[in-house]
């Protein structure tokens, strides 16, 4: 949703940046220094070396000071990582927009983003939820007979969530063997509700530019 929302309004914005998986991304040498030089050379075009994460605050006020931006921070899952990104509304022009996304709440409640700016996407019903998975693995919007009951219980894993119902869709399309249905399936029993998305990020990683959406 916040990627659509970021290519359907870049061009009322002078300076714009979308980083993706900062929470992935800090796991990398340099963590949250690396992801204020990328939002600088995204914004301003420019290389900057810096050497500490206040530095790289100071900087980012400094560069785009009176800038209109557009800034999204997907997958934030601290406080500090919305600090050190974005810090306060007054770096930037008025019309500027972050758009974050966040598992916790808390992040944006810290972050003090008043809650009639948040929303949160409802989860597809039941019925939603087999026609896109449908989609995916059948290429038409229910599965086939022989393969009905397997895809309601591959879909209850979903919990009604769009990109995890695309993800195993993709990962089932052309799997005719029902056995390899059934081993998806208990690969799916023995994964923990909050390691379900973790896992299934890498394979929407591995998925085409035109499956993802």
């Amino acid at each position: 949703i916040a990627k659509a929302v970021y290519l359907q309004i870049s061009e009322q914005f002078q300076c714009m940046c979308h980083i993706a998986d900062v929470r992935e991304q800090l796991k990398c040498d340099r963590g949250l220094i690396s992801l204020q030089e990328q939002l600088l050379k995204d914004t301003i075009r420019e290389e900057e070396h810096i050497n500490s994460i206040e530095q790289g605050s100071i900087l980012i006020e400094e560069k785009l000071q009176g800038k209109k931006v557009l800034l999204v921070l997907d997958d934030v899952d601290e406080h500090e990582q919305l600090k050190a990104l974005a810090g306060k509304l007054n770096w930037f022009a008025p019309g500027s927009r972050i758009i974050i996304t966040t598992r916790d709440k808390k992040v944006l409640e810290l972050g003090h983003v008043e809650s009639s700016n948040i929303y949160e996407p409802e989860e597809l019903d039941e019925e939603q939820s087999l026609e896109l998975f449908s989609m995916y693995a059948f290429k038409r919007r229910e599965p086939d007979a022989d393969y009905m009951q397997l895809s309601k219980k591959v879909v209850s894993y979903a919990r009604g969530v769009p990109l995890t119902l695309k993800v195993l869709g993709s990962d089932l399309h052309n799997v005719v063997e029902k056995e390899q249905w059934e081993e998806t399936l208990q690969k799916l029993k023995k994964i923990l509700p909050d390691d379900v998305q973790e896992k299934l990020k890498i394979s929407y990683d591995k998925l085409g530019n035109t499956e993802k959406y």
